[in-house]
């Protein structure tokens, strides 16, 4: 029997918005005991355990801006949307605890296409062990709009801000740097190419993970934990989400402290390495300007450094200095270059 080429699509305009809502969110389970009440009434109602504070972060995702659905499926979109999201709770040395979802669409998706970014959705929420609590749904005259909240709870001396990173604090940073950036180069080329020759197919087997880096990226939830198993309370933590450098001088702005970032110590993958080569970018410009990482980025005290030296996870990149130092990074040479923030910016012109 042959495959049907056009599956039925319902419009959207057939449930309106309540049907909508009641029928993306119908398998939402409330699992955390914290979520008193979900979906379905005028707000969540969330409760703060005793000797606990709330952590609330909020993130907008743009059609056009911050992802290209020719390239982008929706499954990975709204499974990206909460991750990124959830990043920014365990940068505060928090635990996830419940998220929000709102979408905006135009007429051009049917109700089979936010089943699909529902579904990335669910699956990230059952991964993270975050409960859906509430959201919105609205027509988009531009295309797609995701915004995410994610809400966390920790005990007020766990907590981790930005401006605790003290002179002689090591940096330290979490897996490795660069992938994101350089998946979506290979996804820019691979659209160029099918642009003049639709028939074409690509062979993305060597950029793998760079490409499931940008697709599919993870929050690092076990940071907060492993650090906590191993002693260690970070002085200050920032998740990487507009690229190393930017990342570094946020910390250094707050804290009020300079830095000495190496080049040799940033960690990256053999896939970055070969890559860059190929697309003749050097690969130290794309770990400190690429962004998308997620990794966690954070200083400790000198005395600490025991403790984490052996771990695969943590990567020691840099020391904190004194702020009339200034912020550089120290090149493979041994030069020392002030280090700029060229990460990625979406209010930036084009």
């Amino acid at each position: 029997m042959l495959e049907d080429k056009n599956p039925l699509k319902t419009n959207i305009s057939q449930l309106g918005e309540f049907g909508l809502i009641d029928h993306l969110t119908k398998n939402f389970k409330l699992k955390q005991k914290t979520s008193i009440r979900g979906i379905g009434d005028d707000a969540a109602v969330i409760a703060v355990e005793k000797g606990m504070q709330l952590v609330v972060s909020t993130d907008l995702l743009v059609e056009g801006v911050h992802f290209d659905l020719s390239y982008v499926p929706l499954k990975h979109l709204g499974y990206k949307a909460v991750v990124v999201n959830l990043s920014d709770i365990y940068a505060m040395n928090a635990t996830a605890t419940q998220i929000t979802v709102s979408i905006a669409v135009s007429n051009r998706f049917p109700v089979e296409a936010l089943e699909e970014i529902y579904a990335g959705i669910a699956t990230a929420a059952k991964l993270y062990h975050v409960d859906v609590v509430g959201g919105d749904t609205t027509s988009s005259t531009t295309g797609l709009l995701i915004s995410v909240t994610a809400i966390g709870q920790a005990k007020p001396e766990v907590l981790v801000y930005r401006d605790g990173a003290k002179e002689n604090d090591l940096l330290v940073v979490s897996g490795d740097l660069g992938a994101a950036y350089l998946g979506l180069q290979v996804l820019e080329r691979e659209k160029e190419v099918f642009k003049v020759n639709p028939n074409s197919q690509p062979d993305l087997e060597p950029y793998t993970y760079l490409i499931e880096r940008q697709l599919k990226p993870e929050a690092r939830k076990d940071i907060p934990k492993l650090l906590a198993d191993l002693g260690v309370q970070p002085t200050a933590m920032i998740d990487i989400s507009d690229g190393l450098s930017s990342e570094i001088l946020h910390i250094c702005k707050q804290s009020e402290v300079g830095c000495n970032l190496y080049e040799d110590k940033i960690p990256l993958d053999p896939q970055v390495i070969s890559t860059s080569e190929e697309f003749k970018l050097d690969s130290t410009t794309i770990a400190l300007s690429g962004g998308e990482d997620y990794e966690l980025l954070f200083t400790i005290s000198t005395e600490d450094f025991p403790k984490i030296k052996a771990n695969p996870h943590l990567t020691v990149i840099g020391h904190i200095t004194h702020k009339k130092e200034g912020t550089h990074l120290i090149t493979r040479a041994n030069t020392k270059i002030p280090l700029i923030a060229r990460g990625w910016n979406a209010l930036q012109e084009d």
